[in-house]
């Protein structure tokens, strides 16, 4: 039984404070040595990432992918019914993937560079370097197993401070896809 990737993140977080705390980071030596395993991880964060978009578009599956897209938590909308292709799908995953990755390290370097904190350097250089291996698409296009499983698209949203997500999960069962294609909620292929 694996653990679950929030618990061992967890684990790294103290696990590192405790240490960073025994790391003398006035000395610049060791400073620019952390600055520089920051700055390599998200080199090959960067570099996975790139690998992932030009294995994608390589396959190029155009195998349609249809399911129900919850509303968001609080909303009155009606759940929307989505029509896909599984390229469409694996590059907005990849899109999503970018986008967090640039928000990290535009916090990072504020938090850094503005006010001056760093502690957060040495567990933000593992942190997402973990995060990037344990995707979904990584496991897909990277390690080559079958989406099959938790590994079936359309993928359970990971839910943001301790799993509380802002919407369900997206459903890809017949009966929840003909309910939403008999209410006409979307159904127009996203491309």
């Amino acid at each position: 039984m694996a653990l679950n990737p929030q618990i061992t993140n967890l684990v790294i977080i103290l696990g590192m404070m405790q240490v960073s705390k025994k790391i003398p980071f006035d000395d610049p030596q060791v400073l620019l040595a952390v600055r520089i395993l920051y700055i390599v991880t998200n080199i090959v964060i960067s570099g996975i990432y790139l690998y992932l978009q030009n294995k994608i578009n390589a396959k190029k599956d155009l195998t349609t992918l249809k399911y129900v897209e919850p509303a968001p938590m609080g909303s009155a909308d009606e759940p929307k019914l989505i029509t896909t292709t599984v390229h469409s799908y694996d590059l907005q995953q990849l899109r999503a993937l970018w986008k967090s990755q640039l928000m990290g390290v535009g916090m990072m370097g504020v938090m850094h560079l503005y006010f001056k904190y760093t502690n957060p350097l040495l567990i933000q250089s593992i942190i997402p370097l973990k995060g990037a291996f344990e995707g979904n698409l990584v496991k897909i296009h990277l390690f080559g197993n079958p989406a099959i499983g938790d590994l079936k698209r359309p993928w359970k949203a990971t839910g943001g401070l301790m799993g509380m997500g802002g919407q369900g999960e997206p459903k890809a069962d017949k009966k929840s896809i003909e309910q939403a294609e008999r209410a006409g909620s979307g159904g127009v292929k996203e491309e």
